[in-house]
């Protein structure tokens, strides 16, 4: 069964167009039980600021082999660039409201990397986030799909009430509770898989904001068809991917990056702005400074750095393929070793635009370690590749 739905924006947040192409039936394994009752899903999740690792390893993981004069870039440090340390702020879940214990990820979702936790939800059910900002700066977070009141947008603008400002804009060490509805028409479509994804951001500066971190995934499953919860009873291992260049050089931490990890920059040159190859032809992957600080990733890692994705042979798998991120953010992520079908055609490469979100169901029958990478070739070589892993 394989099934991909496609969702795109314009900047107004128009949707242009859904393509969907399903087969099979919503079949439950045994002892899997559904969700039967609406529920009020309530989740405790922060804004953090870390220190980000693109690259903890130090090597190229797709290779095995330690980083070339191509990789050296964009994850070695150097007087005049950062290298694979930055300042980020990332969603982090805590365990309940005092916001003193975070979270652990399970095993399973390392690979989640710099991405927020997953919110779960069923179609009828009520999502509750409580959001502490433990940043130094204003965030929120603002939700794609689900229903909301202007309170609880996560956005301020022109129209806004003071009170529905405070969710736009929460302070640093303030704390806020949102409350997301979750209606048929945020669920699946009739010739949907059982659960499709949204994003959730935050959107002070929708730029700033998402190039330093603060971005993750909502998953809703059709009303009878979740686990307690919340995730698809049809489905054995889900996996998360965010497709994204992040540009450092819009980041709110730009600056404590320079005067940490590069003081000799003293600005960028304004040529720097225009990567060009060493024949000066147009590239996205240069190595002066602003270029350098173009990170190719999936889920914030670089070159097969982050945590395998692991399955078994015939395990009902359901990826979530997502894009962000500025003009350049056209990716086409590409599975070795296994196929997918995508409107009607089978293929091993899908087409991502800035903020589109895919669905896509795989039973895996090719057992081994898979490359899984965007086959933009300057996307691939400047570091956006990862590794998953079919068991026997």
């Amino acid at each position: 069964m394989i099934s991909i739905r496609y969702r795109w924006w314009l900047p107004a947040a128009v949707s242009l167009a859904t393509l969907v192409a399903a087969c099979g039936s919503n079949t439950s394994a045994p002892g899997d039980q559904a969700s039967s009752q609406p529920t009020v899903r309530t989740y405790y999740i922060a804004a953090d600021e870390v220190t980000w690792d693109y690259a903890p390893s130090g090597i190229d993981q797709i290779t095995g082999l330690p980083f070339g004069m191509m990789e050296t870039p964009y994850v070695v440090r150097a007087p005049h660039r950062i290298g694979r340390l930055y300042r980020k702020a990332i969603y982090r879940e805590y365990t309940d409201s005092s916001f003193r214990t975070i979270k652990p990820r399970a095993a399973n979702d390392r690979y989640l990397g710099i991405l927020g936790p997953i919110i779960h939800a069923e179609v009828g059910d009520t999502i509750k986030v409580v959001f502490k900002n433990n940043a130094t700066r204003p965030y929120s977070m603002h939700p794609h799909g689900v229903l909301y009141k202007k309170d609880s947008e996560g956005v301020a603008y022109r129209g806004s009430t003071s009170a529905e400002r405070m969710g736009g804009a929460v302070p640093p060490g303030a704390t806020y509770t949102y409350t997301w509805e979750v209606p048929e028409r945020a669920g699946p479509g009739p010739n949907d898989p059982s659960s499709v994804v949204w994003f959730y951001h935050s959107h002070v500066d929708d730029q700033k904001d998402t190039e330093s971190g603060l971005i993750g995934a909502i998953v809703v499953t059709a009303r009878g068809m979740a686990r307690p919860d919340g995730t698809p009873k049809d489905v054995d291992r889900e996996f998360v991917t965010l497709f994204d260049i992040f540009n450092e050089n819009q980041s709110w931490y730009l600056q404590h990056n320079i005067d940490t990890y590069a003081p000799l920059v003293k600005g960028p040159i304004k040529a720097e702005a225009i990567p060009l190859d060493e024949q000066g032809a147009f590239t996205l992957n240069g190595s002066g400074f602003v270029d350098t600080n173009f990170k190719f990733t999936i889920n914030g890692y670089l070159y097969g750095n982050g945590p395998l994705m692991t399955m078994k042979k015939g395990d009902r798998v359901r990826w979530y393929v997502l894009a962000f991120g500025n003009g350049f953010n056209f990716h086409t992520p590409h599975w070795h070793g296994n196929t997918v079908l995508a409107a009607n055609q089978r293929t091993d490469v899908l087409n991502l635009a800035p903020a589109q979100m895919m669905t896509v169901d795989m039973v895996p029958d090719n057992p081994g370690t898979w490359l899984y990478h965007c086959h933009v070739s300057d996307h691939m070589h400047a570091g956006m590749s990862a590794l998953y892993q079919v068991d026997p």
